[in-house]
């Protein structure tokens, strides 16, 4: 078959035969950094999808934790809240302690006014 592709060459002079192998071996050498320039945006476009995959998946990520930042802030000012709430109702007792205290104190003095007169 390479015969009958190289026949129609037959006759010309050697300048022009010279100047058919020099664009023959420009094709072949285009033909190859074709493939190469192919083979590179094939590469290129892999990583580029790769990269697009990474870039979803940590928005996805970042958004899963948002969501856990956002309620464990809600949680927080939940706590915050019973936190406050507990603390005022400790408030309240202390005082209510201290009242009753203050009655038992006075009750105790009664008392023992009392059994001063008793004895008198």
């Amino acid at each position: 078959m390479s015969w009958a592709v190289e026949e129609w060459k037959e006759g010309l002079s050697p300048r022009v035969l010279q100047k058919i192998h020099e664009l023959e071996s420009q094709v072949d050498k285009l033909k190859r950094e074709r493939q190469q320039r192919q083979y590179q945006l094939e590469t290129l476009e892999a990583a580029l999808q790769k990269q697009k995959q990474k870039v979803e998946n940590e928005k996805n990520e970042s958004a899963i934790l948002k969501r856990e930042n956002q309620s464990l802030m809600e949680l927080c000012d939940n706590l915050e809240k019973a936190k406050q709430k507990i603390a005022h109702d400790l408030q309240v007792k202390e005082s209510q302690v201290n009242i009753q205290s203050g009655q038992l104190n006075s009750c105790k003095k009664d008392v023992e006014r009392l059994e001063q007169e008793l004895k008198r």
